[in-house]
């Protein structure tokens, strides 16, 4: 409220004593409203100081919609698509993935949208992911992560500057959001590793599917803890949920991915880390101004790995990995399967191997017999001739190196020889100042 001399501010304030309601006026000094940017010492018109806030606040709501991913700044937001189509055109987002189809890849990629997700840890890895599958079109995803946005974040992939001070899953909310409307997205800014939040967290996992009271698909671990990793092992485990796992080392340099089957294949705690298996608190290992390397390359190709072997699982195509790593120093990528640990010292696990083994027992898989193929002997060959190496098993033997001891199941491609202990000299043959022609009479003569 301004007063006609247009000197002095007054406003209004309401106060509670008891069961009655007062109210009273008092004045404002003018600084207040020119430190806000919307007060002129000069202004004596009401109708001036109405126009300069509403200007104030659009301005600010135009500021606060940009920080938080809204439709503020110029950003476009596209109508809903209720189902995915497969002309090809500039407006269609799902025109490149139901190419797949198409080219014989999947048999029915708009069953994507089918699917649900959780991805526990919206880090660098985690992040990433969520924005792959997002594209994608999967049907839901649900998010978990208690930590906030940093700017030492931001030498990673997916957040922006402007995020800092936002809770990890807020941001990427409003950022997926805006990419592909069409998903649904349920958020949990909390720790799973408390009582209370686990149980929680075991209550989305077994009643948060596409379908409310279904569980979800598939869990993605995205954690950077191992505490984290086995409280996802424990409620997998005890649930029967199918989950993958997923780690970037503290050398920022190698990562790998996990498919787990409760049952099945060996969960987390079947062959845990050091780190587990002597109950070191993790906490203990960090140092005052220490922390792990980061690479957003590394973090991305584990990303996309992640998310290749989940579209191999839900869609049904291609060889899905139980284990797959990624050696960024020399570019190797390990492949393997592990079987469960009878032995594990999670007791869900251990029941999971039991139902596991009875349901393999109540429907075996049928054998595959392969044709030997016969022999292929022409028939031309009058002569019986046939092609032997020249250099037996045993001297093959002697010319290689040790074989050393391998566990079940792997075997060497090759040995290296040992050239000291296994050095053959070789023929020479003397120089002669004999010419050409005269080496070819001697020859003749014989």
């Amino acid at each position: 409220f301004c007063c006609n001399s247009g000197k002095c501010l007054w406003w209004r304030r309401v106060s509670a004593s008891g069961a009655e309601w007062s109210c009273y006026w008092e004045p404002v000094s003018p600084w207040i409203f020119q430190l806000l940017g919307f007060w002129e010492p000069a202004m004596a018109d009401s109708a001036s100081v109405v126009e300069q806030l509403q200007r104030r606040i659009r301005e600010l709501e135009e500021k606060l919609a940009r920080e938080t991913g809204g439709s503020g700044g110029g950003q476009t937001h596209r109508a809903r698509i209720e189902r995915m189509s497969p002309e090809v055109t500039d407006s269609n987002p799902y025109s490149r993935l139901m190419a797949l189809k198409r080219m014989g890849i999947v048999k029915d990629y708009e069953k994507i949208r089918t699917f649900a997700v959780a991805v526990v840890g919206v880090g660098g890895v985690g992040s990433v992911t969520a924005e792959m599958l997002t594209r994608c079109g999967i049907g839901k995803l649900l998010l978990f992560d208690y930590d906030k946005v940093e700017l030492a974040n931001m030498n990673r992939l997916f957040f922006q500057p402007h995020q800092a001070g936002l809770s990890k899953v807020q941001a990427a909310e409003h950022t997926l959001r805006s990419i592909n409307p069409d998903v649904q997205f349920e958020v949990h800014n909390y720790n799973i590793t408390t009582v209370d939040n686990f149980q929680h967290f075991m209550d989305r996992i077994s009643n948060g599917g596409l379908e409310e009271g279904k569980p979800v698909d598939l869990v993605l671990s995205c954690v950077d803890n191992f505490e984290a990793r086995m409280a996802i092992n424990t409620a997998c485990n005890e649930l029967g949920q199918i989950w993958m796992e997923s780690g970037v080392s503290e050398n920022a340099v190698s990562g790998h991915i996990q498919l787990i089957v409760p049952g099945e294949s060996a969960c987390f705690a079947c062959a845990p880390p050091l780190v587990v298996a002597a109950n070191i608190d993790e906490k203990t290992l960090k140092r005052e101004g220490v922390c792990a390397a980061s690479l957003p390359t590394t973090m991305g190709v584990v990303a996309g790995l992640l998310v290749q072997n989940v579209l191999k699982y839900l869609l049904n195509f291609g060889s899905v990995s139980f284990y797959l790593g990624y050696n960024a120093m020399q570019d190797f990528f390990p492949t393997m399967a592990m079987k469960p640990n009878p032995q594990c010292d999670d007791l869900h696990c251990r029941k999971q191997q039991e139902e596991y083994k009875k349901k393999a027992a109540a429907s075996p898989k049928e054998d595959i017999f392969v044709e030997e193929e016969e022999e292929i002997v022409h028939e031309d060959n009058d002569w019986g001739i046939e092609l032997v190496s020249e250099v037996s098993e045993e001297e093959l033997k002697a010319a290689s190196g040790p074989v050393p001891d391998l566990p079940e199941g792997i075997a060497l491609a090759y040995i290296i020889p040992d050239k000291e202990e296994n050095s053959i000299d070789e023929a020479t043959v003397t120089e002669s100042e004999e010419s050409l022609e005269e080496l070819m009479a001697k020859m003749k003569s014989m």
